[in-house]
């Protein structure tokens, strides 16, 4: 296992691995310490895993960034520092493992970029959202006004930004910061079930996810629907594509039904 700082604590659950924040006292914001194992995990998990659970210690997921880091810096070191935020939460993004995040309590500023740098997001009621960075003179750093948009809209964003304004957990999953909200202690519960059903998937349809379905959505139309093509030409032609797909037209595989 790659060697941790003690803010980070890991536990294993069958082929789901959890990461859990534990910066209780801090509400778990973000030091450089932790953001730099979550660099080290994720560039290097666990071989047995096939998904992650992104949990947090006590009522907060995160408050942000750690203000008692936030020293005087030259222009250039502010912008490594940005940088190396970039490198950890795209490890995250465009890693090898879906990674699901269980919210509570302060989704806040840099605590924000990192859930939604995640794949999957579950919301308990406490959940709460906000990019304060305006009304300290500071703008964000990890990669918050690239991902934040793609979930809810520039608009919604500068809204934030500029406001101060706190979105509460009910609008938050309306919104789209979050995929599923559930009742108060069963975040992650829902989030170690998601994780377990993923990590049955095939590991070439988890990867076209990852990896090829955000490309897609970004590339030219004429460009995307080529990188689909090749890559459904290399998911179905798989082993385990055949041998799932035999199941299932031999009726040993369950049909799609409402649950």
């Amino acid at each position: 296992m790659t060697l941790l700082p003690d803010s980070l604590q890991v536990e294993r659950h069958g082929e789901v691995v959890v990461v859990r924040l534990c910066r209780e006292a801090k509400r778990n914001a973000l030091d450089d310490a932790t953001v730099l194992g979550l660099e080290r995990f994720f560039s290097t998990p666990p071989a047995w895993a096939r998904a992650v659970v992104l949990d947090s210690a006590g009522a907060h997921f995160s408050a942000g960034l750690d203000l008692t880091e936030l020293t005087e810096r030259t222009t250039f070191e502010g912008l490594e520092h940005s940088r190396m935020w970039h490198r950890a939460f795209a490890r995250i993004e465009q890693g090898s493992l879906p990674v699901v995040a269980v919210l509570r309590g302060a989704v806040i500023g840099g605590g924000l970029e990192l859930a939604s740098a995640t794949h999957l997001r579950v919301a308990e009621p406490s959940a709460f959202y906000a990019l304060p960075e305006g009304q300290h003179g500071l703008f964000v750093g990890g990669g918050g006004s690239v991902r934040v948009p793609r979930l809810i809209g520039v608009h919604r964003m500068a809204d934030m930004m500029l406001t101060g304004r706190v979105v509460d957990a009910a609008e938050g999953q309306t919104i789209g910061l979050s995929h599923y909200l559930v009742e108060d202690g069963e975040g992650l519960a829902k989030a170690l079930e998601l994780a377990e059903r993923i990590a049955r998937n095939a590991p070439i349809t988890n990867f076209a996810v990852l990896q090829a379905l955000p490309r897609i959505a970004e590339a030219d139309p004429s460009q995307g629907y080529l990188l689909e093509a090749l890559m459904a030409s290399v998911a179905s032609g798989s082993d385990d594509a055949k041998e799932r797909m035999g199941a299932f037209l031999n009726g040993r595989a369950g049909k799609v039904t409402r649950e």
